[in-house]
């Protein structure tokens, strides 16, 4: 039911500076626009989708599109332009809530200096810094600036509760709305049992990631042809990093084949019979659809240095997290070789008891995930709307 105010048309900033928080934002904005009518306007830094809901952003998102701590620093400059402009844009529109979109290094930087120069704006934080693996000390500091955060992950209430964070609320991952999507028809699970078995390869969505983890992709292939073990393989990537991904694969003994749209990204899983994932939310999507996997990570050097001294939980994959059991493994660094990643792979490939483990852990997710039937959209405009600031 759309809900009706007087007065004043409400003014929402929002702030997202990945595609991910992109598309979080815009699902967010349809639900306000059906709540609030006419009586709201929206102001702020967004993508392709935000920009359909309305929104004309301050810059392109694009130029936010920086990975990895040595690019960080040479981007540095023009980064603090950039949070400069987006808090002078929030003091200036004077709005009533500002609403945070992920992206913590830039966006918690512009709340910071929006609190100091506009304390009466109310802060919402949408998807929760990952306090729960390292810098735990955000969350209490988050208290300052923050208002309430918005959580994607059913474990992150208890942690802010637990470090002294601020109001957290578990609104539901975005992945619960798109399972008949992931989840394969009588088809598509006949094709999990037939062989050739469909292995998914997912070494990343950035340009570093796909340098650092192709090389042993194509290694981890080979090594499974010489145990006599073949498969098809295929490889979702996104349309940009597709000379790269070609130019990778070109010495693989092993092509994959190689999908660019999210359909067929969603097809794979819904067909494959095990995955060799890059750490990330994708291994959330694949535990949900059923797909068991073996996962990696591979940074550069001054980001595995960082790493060993700060992250703080026994595993860094997502769904082991959620599920709350180390049920997937995972190998990073100097761990990620052929040597490591084929024989966990052909455990999770083959009827063995690792494999079934895995299929009884996500068989939890949707218990362990339930949001009583709303969308994560749904949840979050009720909080947003009641720490909105009175009208006037």
């Amino acid at each position: 039911m759309t809900q009706k105010v007087m007065g004043s048309p409400r003014k929402i900033f929002l702030i997202a500076t990945e595609p991910s928080g992109d598309h979080l934002g815009a699902a967010l904005m349809k639900e306000l626009h059906h709540r609030l009518g006419n009586e709201v306007v929206f102001a702020g830094i967004g993508g392709r989708e935000m920009e359909e809901q309305g929104i004309v952003s301050l810059f392109p998102i694009d130029d936010l599109a920086i990975v990895g701590f040595a690019a960080v620093a040479r981007q540095l400059p023009m980064l603090l332009r950039r949070i400069r402009e987006a808090a002078s844009a929030v003091v200036q529109a004077r709005p009533d809530i500002l609403v945070i979109i992920d992206s913590p290094d830039f966006t918690h930087r512009v709340a910071k200096k929006v609190r100091k120069t506009v304390p009466s704006i109310p802060i919402v934080d949408y998807v929760s810094p990952t306090v729960w693996v390292w810098r735990p000390g955000r969350a209490r500091a988050m208290t300052r600036y923050v208002d309430h955060v918005l959580a994607v992950q059913p474990f992150e209430p208890d942690v802010h509760l637990n470090l002294g964070g601020p109001a957290c609320t578990y609104i539901g991952h975005p992945l619960i709305e798109r399972l008949d999507t992931l989840r394969p028809d009588a088809e598509e699970a006949r094709r999990r049992k037939t062989p050739p078995p469909v292995l998914v390869l997912l070494p990343g969505s950035r340009r570093g990631e796909i340098r650092h983890h192709m090389p042993v992709f194509g290694e981890t292939l080979a090594s499974l042809r010489e145990q006599g073990l073949v498969v098809e393989a295929v490889l979702p990537t996104l349309p940009h990093l597709l000379d790269a991904v070609n130019e990778a694969v070109a010495q693989w003994p092993i092509r994959p084949r190689i999908v660019t749209t999210e359909a067929e990204k969603q097809s794979a899983f819904r067909n494959a019979r095990a995955a060799l994932a890059k750490s990330g939310t994708v291994t959330l999507e694949l535990a949900l659809a059923g797909v068991p996997m073996v996962t990696l990570y591979r940074g550069g050097a001054v980001e595995a240095w960082i790493a060993r001294r700060v992250v703080r939980v026994s595993s860094i994959i997502l769904a082991n997290l959620v599920i709350g059991e180390n049920v997937i493994p995972e190998f990073h660094q100097e761990e990620c070789t052929a040597q490591n990643l084929a024989p966990a792979l052909l455990s999770v490939l083959n009827d063995t008891p690792q494999r079934r483990h895995q299929l009884e852990a996500f068989a939890k997710l949707d218990r362990i995930m339930d949001t009583g039937g709303r969308s994560p959209s749904e949840q979050a405009a009720d909080v947003i709307l009641r720490e909105m600031k009175p009208q006037k």
